[in-house]
């Protein structure tokens, strides 16, 4: 996951916004308790919507105040620690250490180079959310290998690349053995890995031409006119519509505000900031109010 996943900030109630950040901060919390803390700076806001997700219907919003080394003296308010926080913290994890491992493998010697010091330390955190979640790791490896050697093939297959990454998305979600929460879940994880990976690959395009590295958008539209540009993001659009189908099957929980707007309002602002060409700047601007 790569941090495109944000909320609308205009449009979102001080409640929501209060409840987003006990999320955030929670999943931060739980993180360098269970993970140590260098797994802490691998956090973004794809995770926190994951969790968001993961959480039940049962009203439970319980928090609590801890000191971090941002808040040493005064505390932050975070969610009170549950099974699906744990869950989210260990997949976030696993899926963080396979990246880099992507990044050692295909990336470019800088990256490599980078991608080597970084898992050192995540080490012994990927250690135990693999012992903790061996499912999850074993389908993660298995599909990012499959998309691994669909991008040393230069696919020009858009549909097959973005697949391998919906799978794995989809498989973050864990079993309850209840249908009605069970296959709306999934189908919102596999729609929005699927966003994510062709975002992701709209926002790199530039950057992989210059190193001449593979891009499946690159590869699928070499030319990249205004007519491709206009299909791709029907097709993303596409999915977008089918996540928020199978977010109106799911029960209401007290984080459903927060996930309407980021599916809503969120997700089709970044889309615009990204085909705009204005991601970036956006995003420095971001953490410069974060500081």
């Amino acid at each position: 996951m790569f941090g495109y996943v944000r909320v609308r900030e205009d449009t979102l109630s001080s409640e929501d916004q209060k409840l987003y950040e006990e999320a955030y901060c929670g999943l931060c919390h739980i993180l360098g308790e269970r993970y140590g803390t260098y797994s802490r700076l691998f956090l973004n806001y794809d995770f926190v919507f994951l969790a968001m997700l993961l959480a039940p219907g049962d009203g439970m919003t319980a928090a609590e105040c801890v000191k971090c080394l941002r808040h040493p003296w005064e505390g932050k308010q975070v969610c009170a620690e549950r099974a699906w926080m744990k869950t989210t913290a260990g997949e976030s994890v696993i899926l963080t250490w396979w990246k880099l491992r992507d990044a050692i493998a295909d990336g470019s010697i800088p990256e490599r180079l980078g991608g080597r010091v970084l898992s050192l330390g995540l080490r012994s955190g990927y250690c135990k959310a693999k012992e903790e979640l061996p499912a999850f790791d074993g389908m993660a490896a298995r599909f990012l290998t499959e998309l691994q050697a669909l991008e040393a093939e230069n696919s020009p297959s858009i549909d097959q690349t973005a697949d391998c990454f919906a799978r794995l998305l989809q498989a973050a979600a864990p079993k309850t053995g209840e249908e009605r929460l069970d296959r709306p879940r999934e189908q919102l994880l596999y729609h929005l890995g699927r966003w994510i990976y062709l975002v992701d690959a709209v926002d790199d395009f530039p950057e992989d031409q210059k190193a001449g590295r593979y891009n499946p958008v690159a590869a699928r539209f070499p030319r990249w006119e205004r007519e491709e540009r206009t299909y791709l993001r029907q097709l993303m659009d596409r999915s977008l519509s089918l996540m928020g189908a199978a977010f109106q099957l799911l029960p209401r929980t007290p984080w459903s505000g927060v996930l309407e707007n980021i599916i809503y309002g969120g997700l089709p602002g970044v889309e615009e900031l990204v085909f705009s060409g204005r991601w970036g700047e956006h995003q420095k601007r971001h953490r410069r109010n974060d500081l």
